[in-house]
């Protein structure tokens, strides 16, 4: 009778340890350094989404953190492929097609059309492979004929299943023992010879999608899917699996037993688990830091069953990334340690924003004072130790804030801490702005703007390891995606401006006093007053104010003013609305 022990396992030998960088480990329970199957080479497999309905935000939470920490590795001179999979034939595939009238493969195109453009808005483009099951059935039925005759698992009236007590190390992942695990029941549990034996393969029903098997017409159980692909894309012994905590058991630990049995090799060196979102109603923090709900979690903690989820209210991300813009969302989810729970709702990722947008006040700074973009500067790609200050006090500051951040993603990627040095990086570039006068007196100081320039170039290094402010384009116009924001807003900054002019204080005071609870920065320029921020309500929140104006003024019996922001509106396609209760706008 086949048994697999640990003691069977034969561990590749692996490269040396980088220097400095350190991995969490679920399998060990501690940071371990970083060695690779192959040298300067690191291999990742990340357990995508099933593709059954459209992606919600905690669909991303893997994605945005892998993207990262693949960019991080190249940054260390690294070679990575990551590979991400797409479950395209489940039950729930299955019940949605039936459900909708078309068929399985149509409901997998169309949610995975809308799977990769949520990608795309919020900047995951590093994926190397995206292998679907249905396009890996060799490999599936390969592996599973490998795991029966070695004796792991058995066929049972048309159906495949693994048999648990032949891996006496079944459980080292979660932690949990067979007596622990009750498996799948219903009607497939009289064909089982264990309660905690899984399926590998199941006998189609009728009018269900199959495939041709030595077992019959049928289709792979959920487990050995990821164990097929990642041997045929990454090989027996990888580098790195991630995935979400809610995923340790049983669908991880099921990986490494079809996989471990079958090979008789580690499956992978790293088992990297991050936390998951968890619906909150405070908000989040800004400046580097957020709410967390305590500590990095661990496998079977409570964080796993309080995800969020569509079945707990998770609504489309599309229409998220609309009001918020991707590159706001990616900033909230890189704020806490990937391990962490992160706690969610649309205001935190708003205040979240505030914090992004001081960035952009920067980077908007420098292009007043140099004519040239952030987006065009060229940082190293690749980690270098050599930083030198030459006795600039400016850049001695931002090579420190440099070397806490990587010392941040040296400490199991983390982004929350690293971040908190981009706001420290960006205080030194401002104040150094400031002490030298560059929008003013010192614009010709060569000197002073080629330290700003330099640090700045800095900044953007360690910004395009979180692939944050990458490209322009990322960054919303108008908050909330609403172009008619900015026009109302200019409408708002005439008004201010206007009503200083006339030594009319109290309004300028008012609007002061209403845009920013709105999350609204104005900046008085040498040029005009500038804008920024916002969130999903802004505009609403905009016309509220311009409403409270108008009826100001006309108390005021300040007529002039009333009729020019009623004019002003109209040409915008709005109307305001007198009732009883109140004025309303209506965009036509």
């Amino acid at each position: 009778m086949s048994t697999m022990t640990e003691s069977k396992l034969q561990t590749p030998e692996l490269s040396a340890p980088h220097p400095t960088l350190h991995v969490y480990n679920t399998l060990s329970k501690k940071k371990e350094p970083f060695r690779t199957v192959e040298a300067g080479k690191v291999s990742i497999y990340l357990c995508g989404p099933t593709v059954y309905d459209k992606a919600h935000i905690g669909h991303m939470v893997g994605p945005v953190i892998f993207d990262c920490i693949k960019r991080y590795l190249q940054y260390c001179g690294y070679e990575v492929t990551w590979v991400v999979n797409i479950t395209d034939v489940d039950d729930k595939l299955i019940k949605k097609a039936n459900e909708r009238g078309i068929t399985m493969l149509e409901v997998a195109e169309e949610n995975i059309a809308d799977y990769n453009f949520n990608l795309s808005a919020l900047g995951v483009d590093t994926i190397d492979h995206f292998p679907r099951a249905t396009d890996c059935m060799d490999e599936i039925i390969a592996l599973i004929e490998s795991l029966v005759e070695q004796g792991f698992a058995y066929e049972s009236e048309g159906d495949v299943y693994f048999e648990v007590s032949k891996d006496q190390g079944y459980g080292k992942l979660s932690n949990r023992n067979v007596e622990q695990m009750q498996g799948e029941g219903g009607g497939t549990a009289v064909r089982k010879r264990g309660p905690a034996d899984f399926a590998l393969w199941k006998t189609a029903k009728p009018g269900e999608p199959s495939w041709e098997s030595p077992w019959g017409q049928g289709r792979p159980g959920w487990h050995i899917e990821c164990s097929a692909m990642s041997r045929k894309l990454l090989g027996e012994t990888f580098d790195i699996h991630g995935g979400g905590l809610d995923l340790v058991f049983p669908h991880h630990e099921n990986e490494i037993a079809q996989s471990e049995c079958c090979h008789s090799k580690p499956m992978v060196t790293y088992w990297a688990h991050n936390g998951l979102l968890r619906a909150s109603s405070a908000a989040g923090k800004v400046g580097g830091k957020s709410d967390r709900a305590g500590e990095p979690a661990s496998a079977g903690d409570e964080s796993v069953s309080g995800k969020m989820s569509r079945s707990k209210g998770a609504g489309g991300l599309a229409e998220l990334i609309q009001r918020q813009g991707g590159e706001r969302i990616r900033f909230f989810l890189l704020r806490t340690h990937y391990r962490s729970t992160v706690l969610f709702n649309e205001p935190a990722i708003e205040e979240a924003g505030s914090g992004l947008d001081g960035f952009y006040r920067l980077f908007k700074r420098y292009e007043r004072i140099t004519g040239k973009s952030f987006y065009d500067l060229h940082a190293p790609a690749i980690r270098d130790e050599e930083h030198t200050s030459a006795g600039n006090s400016v850049l001695e500051a931002a090579a420190n804030c440099r070397k806490k951040f990587i010392a941040a993603m040296d400490d199991d990627f983390n982004t929350g801490g690293a971040i908190g040095e981009l706001f420290e990086l960006a205080k030194v570039i401002n104040k150094h702005c400031d002490d030298s006068k560059l929008e003013d007196s010192g614009q010709q100081d060569a000197e002073a703007i080629a330290t700003l320039e330099k640090s700045l170039t800095t900044f953007k290094e360690l910004t395009n390891v979180l692939g944050l402010f990458v490209n322009a384009d990322a960054k919303p116009q108008a908050a909330g995606g609403d172009s008619l924001l900015g026009d109302v807003m200019q409408l708002v900054i005439d008004l201010r401006a206007e009503s200083r002019e006339k030594k009319n204080f109290a309004t300028a005071d008012v609007i002061r006093d209403c845009v920013g609870p709105l999350g609204i920065v104005l900046e008085d320029r040498a040029g005009g007053t500038e804008w920024s921020g916002g969130g999903a309500d802004t505009l609403d929140g905009v016309m509220q104010l311009l409403i409270k104006l108008r009826q100001t003024a006309r108390a005021s019996k300040d007529f002039a003013t009333s009729d020019a922001i009623r004019d002003r509106l109209a040409a915008l396609g709005v109307t305001l609305e007198d009732r009883a209760g109140g004025t309303e706008w209506v965009k036509a």
